[in-house]
């Protein structure tokens, strides 16, 4: 490894979220100092993800299989549908393990000042999946992908069909800014007569918050979503 291989890894790894100059550095040195329990299973884990991982044609979340593992999932509740701005939004939600639905993810927010229209977001496959009953029963599942010699990736195994069944709730999971309210707004008027119900998260005071330290958004957006105690 010459200077100018070491210099690329590290301007590729400051590309990445969270890191800057400084912090892709010492990551470059600590992968450089341990290659065989570091860097190469870190480069074969890598080429075999941008191999083998693909959107999902349902609902846009990244698996190794289309449909995803989500959308052929028999556990599920067809019957909700959460719509997030991206995967990660979908990945945070399924940390938490409070949702057993299934997902839809729109691609961003409309922004006119970033040129973003509904034609560049997939609110369409949303509509669409509203209206077919494409909510994504479980299919045969697919034969696993074959692995071959070490270092080589193995070839995906083909996934079942998607669940199917028309949805009665949409939940709208978008972020709170001036984009995702507009978002929110544009997808309820476009799912309105279709029967499903629409809804969103709730907002207010976060677990464990302090009032005093709360902004006036949140603190008027939490006295106007008050229920029962």
């Amino acid at each position: 490894m010459t200077a100018g291989d070491i210099e690329r890894l590290i301007q590729l790894l400051a590309r990445l979220p969270g890191l800057g100059p400084r912090s892709a550095r010492r990551a470059a040195l600590k992968m450089i100092q341990k290659p065989e329990t570091l860097m190469l299973p870190l480069a074969t884990a890598i080429q075999r993800a941008a191999e083998n991982i693909r959107a999902c044609s349902v609902c846009g979340n990244l698996d190794v299989s289309d449909p995803c593992a989500i959308c052929r999932d028999p556990g599920r509740d067809a019957g909700a549908i959460c719509v997030v701005e991206e995967v990660g939004d979908l990945w945070a939600i399924e940390r938490s393990g409070a949702f057993k639905g299934l997902y839809h993810v729109v691609g961003g927010t409309l922004s006119a000042l970033d040129g973003r229209g509904p034609a560049q977001l997939n609110i369409a496959g949303l509509i669409e999946r509203v209206q077919s009953g494409a909510a994504g029963t479980p299919g045969a599942a697919g034969t696993p992908g074959t692995i071959g010699t070490p270092g080589t990736a193995g070839t995906p195994g083909t996934a079942g069909t998607p669940r199917t069944g028309k949805p009665s709730e949409v939940i709208l999971a978008l972020s709170t800014t001036v984009d995702g309210q507009t978002t929110a707004h544009y997808i309820a008027e476009r799912l309105a007569g279709t029967g499903v119900a629409v809804t969103r998260l709730a907002q207010g005071v976060p677990m464990g918050g302090e009032l005093d330290y709360l902004d006036d958004g949140t603190l008027s957006t939490a006295l106007k979503a008050r229920r029962p105690a």
